[in-house]
């Protein structure tokens, strides 16, 4: 059976979590997570330091595909804007190494994780933690870029079921 490398990008201007689960069948493994802190340079410099600082990972894990967050509308339209630029930079960071990217609201990534769309971050941490049967919570940062992970393997799943038993990764067939 095939397995797939799923990162997940939880983006932001001053913090971007990532996360990555192999998927085999029906079942999902922790592979590693973390975050890119960034600091406080300007916002070319940091979206560099996300470009270069996930060009690394991707180079190290070899996902085969990337999920990322959407941008909500936030009530800062500046923080808005800054969000929509750290993710074009993961973005560019999975495209260039040819990786399928797949965008998901954040409230249908609460939804498959927790139950909810509304769920907290606690909330997510929590799900998270129980259904990668981790030791630890993960940071709130890594614990979202996983929810974006699972929410795709989820996602796909439900999506392909009737297909061949096939995760779709994405990818034009």
């Amino acid at each position: 059976m095939q397995t797939l490398r799923i990162l997940g990008i939880d983006p932001g201007s001053l913090k971007t979590g990532f996360g990555i689960i192999d998927v085999q069948g029906q079942r999902i493994q922790y592979v590693t997570s973390g975050v890119i802190r960034l600091k406080p340079k300007s916002a070319p410099e940091r979206l560099g330091v996300i470009f270069e600082s996930l060009q690394e990972l991707i180079q190290k894990h070899k996902p085969d595909l990337m999920a990322i967050e959407e941008v909500f509308m936030a009530k800062n339209p500046s923080s808005a804007l800054k969000l929509g630029q750290a993710r074009g930079a993961a973005m560019t960071a999975g495209v260039v190494n040819g990786l399928p990217v797949a965008e998901y609201a954040a409230r249908l990534v609460k939804q498959s994780i927790a139950g909810t769309g509304a769920a907290d971050k606690t909330q997510v941490q929590y799900m998270v933690t129980k259904l990668l049967k981790l030791s630890a919570e993960p940071s709130e940062d890594a614990a979202d870029a996983l929810a974006i992970a699972i929410c795709h393997f989820h996602h796909c799943r439900y999506s392909d079921e009737n297909r061949e038993g096939s995760l779709n990764t994405g990818k034009n067939s």
